[in-house]
């Protein structure tokens, strides 16, 4: 190792790392084939959209603002969702960080 390298590993273990951000949902599934996604965090969520990765369908929505507390409805059709079907939300932090998250039905 050089003199640079150890220079270099210094800077880095010197950097603060970030907390950890604990996912800011809770699916509540009492009401399926329509799913709600609950914004169970302290702070608005932006750009908040889900999409499909699957056999299932859904009807399309334009992201959309939640407010600590407030729920975007996702209705899913499919045979077997819960063994094909994969849910992705998307959504961005007021700092700007956008989140993916997959959900298991």
């Amino acid at each position: 190792m050089t003199a640079n390298d150890n220079q270099r590993v210094r800077r880095l273990s010197s950097t603060p790392l970030a907390m950890a951000y604990r996912v800011p949902w809770r699916v509540d599934r009492r009401h399926a084939p329509t799913y709600l996604l609950v914004n169970t965090g302290p702070e608005p969520l932006w750009g908040v959209s889900a999409s499909i990765l699957g056999a299932a369908v859904m009807g399309a929505s334009a992201p959309r603002r939640l407010l600590p507390g407030e729920a975007l409805p996702v209705t899913v059709h499919g045979r077997d969702i819960e063994r094909d079907t994969v849910l992705i939300v998307r959504w961005f932090r007021p700092c700007g960080d956008e989140y993916l998250w997959r959900v298991s039905f």
